[in-house]
């Protein structure tokens, strides 16, 4: 099974139960004291980690005094505004400290859907992790609509998982992994140590959401597992509710992993490859020579574009015989990549009139 030690870069999702006091909708702060001791052990080994937390809702509708009921969505919106700026402080605040600088990051559901948000998204938390910074991720629930939400930070945390590239994905909650039936009901009832693949058979024994505060059921879990897994990222889901809950789960407390299914990378190159082409890019021999070492696509290289294509759609890489030599994601339109071919990156700004980007593609999003 994975391990937390064995990772490079882990996704931890918190949810609001552990986070927020049900009665009162107060802060747990010993708690989060001790979370972040166990962020700094990892950063200590060397990890990027990334929490995607749950708890504005909560924090914000304790302030406002509003009913621990389901809200009506401008409710919960109000609710999220108050909360997020109390949530993002607690967590600078508990960091600090360790030396750890925090950064707020919030997203919808249209931000992992819309190819160039996404990349933006990605580009943003690579940037992030390269300087130490551990990344704060919440649902923007101030401006979501239902038409455009998650709707649960399970799901958020698998997509965030999948846009980093993490090994590992740690589902923080009030219960200690998948049971083959609900616990609370039946004493005999057996949880899973480990579980390959999940089948019709295992989502069938998934159950609703146990907690007052927490919009995500083991449901929701399972749905973020497949996405998770396939994707070449390992799942854990453990109890949360206890002090340094990533310390005790690596030295084997209750969970259920969920193996994954191939690498990250591998599984990255594998969707960017079966994307059909908007476009396509002709390099010349030195820049084929550089991507085939594992470098990015700089503008210097390209000799030609063809096609009509926007910022993060799929375009082929033409070598200068025209023969196809890989596929990849353009960070510029085919407008702006026209302009900048044969140019070196340092002359982008003065051609287009605007700061870009170093890389034309860059080597994480290109599949050879």
């Amino acid at each position: 099974m994975a391990s937390l030690s064995e990772a490079k870069r882990i996704v931890v999702k918190i949810g609001s139960a552990l986070l927020v006091e049900k009665a009162g909708g107060g802060l747990r702060a010993a708690w989060l004291t001790a979370l972040a001791e166990d962020v700094a052990w990892l950063k200590g080994l060397g990890k990027d980690v990334v929490l995607v937390s749950s708890g504005s809702i909560a924090l914000g509708r304790g302030v406002l005094g509003l009913p621990a009921t389901e809200l009506a969505l401008e409710q919960a919106q109000a609710a999220a505004a108050v909360g997020q700026i109390r949530l993002a402080r607690a967590y600078e605040e508990a960091l600090a400290p360790h030396g750890i600088t925090t950064a707020q990051v919030l997203v919808t559901l249209e931000d992992s859907a819309d190819r160039r948000r996404y990349l933006n998204s990605r580009a943003t938390m690579e940037q992030l992790l390269g300087l130490g910074v551990v990344p704060i991720v919440n649902e923007n629930d101030t401006v979501a609509t239902d038409e455009i939400r998650y709707g649960d930070n399970d799901r958020l945390a698998a997509q965030v998982a999948v846009t980093v590239g993490a090994d590992v994905l740690v589902l923080l909650s009030d219960v200690d992994g998948l049971y083959d039936a609900n616990p609370g009901d039946n004493p005999d009832a057996r949880r899973f140590e480990r579980v390959e693949r999940i089948t019709p058979e295992i989502e069938a024994m998934a159950g609703d959401a146990g907690s007052g505060l927490s919009k995500g059921g083991m449901k929701t879990k399972l749905m973020a597992g497949k996405t998770a897994t396939a994707a070449g990222c390992a799942m854990a889901i453990t109890q949360g509710l206890n002090s340094n809950p990533l310390k005790a789960l690596e030295k084997g407390a209750p969970a259920t992993w969920f193996d994954a299914h191939g690498d990250p990378q591998a599984a990255r190159k594998r969707w960017i490859a079966s994307m059909k082409p908007r476009g396509a890019v002709s390099v010349d021999d030195g820049a084929a020579r550089a991507l085939a070492r594992g470098t990015s696509l700089l503008p210097a290289g390209v000799a030609a574009v063809t096609g009509a294509f926007g910022r993060g759609d799929p375009v082929e890489i033409l070598n200068a015989q025209g023969h196809k030599i890989g596929q990849g994601l353009s960070r510029y339109t085919a407008e702006e990549a026209e302009r900048i071919r044969g140019h070196r990156s340092e002359e982008i700004e003065e051609v287009l009139g605007y700061p870009g980007r170093a890389a034309l593609i860059h080597r994480d999003d290109m599949a050879l």
